[in-house]
C-alpha cells in the first residue's frame, strides 16, 4: 500500500515498504541483550491505522457536533477533506513491522451503529479493518520473527463499556497467549527471548489493568500538537530538560495541523505538512540519545513513517550505547 493508493487518496510520493529492517533487535549487538526496552531506541508509529479509514464512515461521536453535521449535510465536500488531515500512515500494519517499528499506536472505538462485538480503530472516522483481525495479524508476523518484540499502545476506547473492555482482554489473550510478557519491571531482549515472550502491552484503562496482570497502565506520549517542527522540537527539548518518565515512553515527532492552517492551506493534507517538516524532524532524531539518563530518548514515534529514513534512523542511535 505504500507508495500507492490508500482509502484517503494517493500517496504516490512515499516509498513502498522495505524489510531492511524487519529483524533488526535480533541483529542488535550482544552487548545489548541486557539493557532494558525503556533504555533503547525504538520506531514507532502515530495512530498507527489510519491507512484503512473508511470512506463510508461516519465522523467519530468524540469529534465536534458541527463536522458530524456537515458530515451528513455536506458529504462530498466533508469527507474528502476530514481523510486528508487525519490519514497518517499508508503502510499496512505488516508492512510497518517489516519496515521495523516496533510501537504501534492503536486507538480502539466501538461504533454506535456498529454491530455489539465489532471494534474498530479510529482517527476522526472509523477503519475498515477491525480489531481482532489486526490483533491476529500482528501475531502471525510474530510468529515469523520470533525475536521481534512489539510494544502495543491500546488507547482511545471510545464507545467501550466494561463489558467490551472485558471482551478486548479476551480476545487478546487468546491471540497471544504466551507471547504476552506479564506486568513488571522493563524486561531486556535476552529475558523476553528465554521465556519466548513478544509482547508488552499497555493499556489505557486503568480498572482493566488492575484486573489482568498481563496489561502494562498506559504509556506516557510526548505529543506537541505543534504545526511547525521548529516548535514542536522546543517542545521535545523542554520535556527532555524535565527528566525522562522511569518506564517505557513516546517522543512523537508528528506534527498536527489546526484549523486556521487548513483554511490557509487548502490544497495541503496532513501528508504534506509531514514531508516538508520531515527533513528538520529526523535531524533531530539522529541528535538522540538512548540511555538511563536525564535527557535521553526511547522510543521516536511519527507518521508516515516509510518515509525519509525515519526509522532506520531511530534504530541507528542504538549504536551510541556502544560506546564508551
Amino acid at each position: 500500500m505504500g507508495g500507492q493508493v490508500s482509502s484517503a487518496g494517493s500517496f504516490r510520493g512515499l516509498p513502498c515498504a522495505s524489510k531492511a529492517n524487519a529483524d533488526w533487535m535480533s541483529a542488535l549487538s550482544s552487548r545489548l541483550w541486557d539493557v532494558p526496552l525503556h533504555q533503547l531506541s525504538i520506531p514507532g508509529s502515530h495512530d498507527t491505522m489510519t491507512y484503512c479509514l473508511n470512506k463510508k464512515s461516519p465522523i467519530s461521536s468524540q469529534e465536534p457536533r458541527l463536522l458530524q453535521l456537515l458530515r451528513k449535510v455536506l458529504p462530498c465536500v466533508t469527507l474528502p477533506v476530514v481523510l486528508k488531515w487525519s490519514t497518517t500512515q499508508v503502510l499496512s500494519v505488516t508492512e510497518q513491522l517489516d519496515a521495523g517499528v516496533r510501537y504501534l499506536d492503536l486507538r480502539i472505538a466501538h461504533m454506535e451503529e456498529g454491530s455489539e462485538r465489532n471494534l474498530h480503530f479510529v482517527h476522526m472516522v472509523y477503519t475498515t479493518a477491525l480489531v481482532e483481525d489486526t490483533l491476529t495479524e500482528i501475531s502471525e508476523w510474530l510468529e515469523g520473527h520470533p525475536r521481534e518484540v512489539v510494544i502495543l499502545a491500546c488507547r482511545n476506547f471510545e464507545g467501550m463499556t466494561e463489558g467490551l473492555h472485558e471482551y478486548l482482554v479476551g480476545c487478546i489473550k487468546n491471540i497471544f497467549g504466551d507471547m504476552l510478557c506479564p506486568r513488571g519491571e522493563v524486561p531486556t531482549l535476552r529475558q523476553l527471548w528465554s521465556r519466548g515472550q513478544q509482547v508488552i502491552l499497555s493499556y489505557e484503562d486503568e480498572a482493566a489493568v488492575s484486573r489482568h496482570v498481563e496489561l502494562w497502565p498506559g504509556i506516557p506520549y510526548w505529543w506537541g500538537n505543534k504545526v511547525k517542527p521548529q516548535d514542536l522540537v522546543h517542545y521535545l527539548e523542554r520535556m527532555k530538560s524535565c527528566g525522562r518518565p522511569g518506564g517505557l515512553f513516546v517522543a512523537g515527532i508528528n506534527l498536527t495541523e489546526n484549523l486556521e492552517f487548513i483554511l490557509v492551506h487548502p490544497a495541503w493534507s496532513l501528508q504534506k505538512l509531514t514531508l516538508s517538516g520531515l527533513p528538520y524532524l529526523c535531524a533531530w532524531v539522529r541528535a538522540q540519545c538512548p540511555g538511563s539518563a536525564a535527557g535521553c530518548t526511547n522510543i521516536i514515534a511519527g507518521d508516515f513513517i516509510g518515509a525519509s529514513g525515519f526509522v532506520s534512523d531511530v534504530i541507528g542511535l542504538n549504536r551510541k550505547l556502544l560506546r564508551g
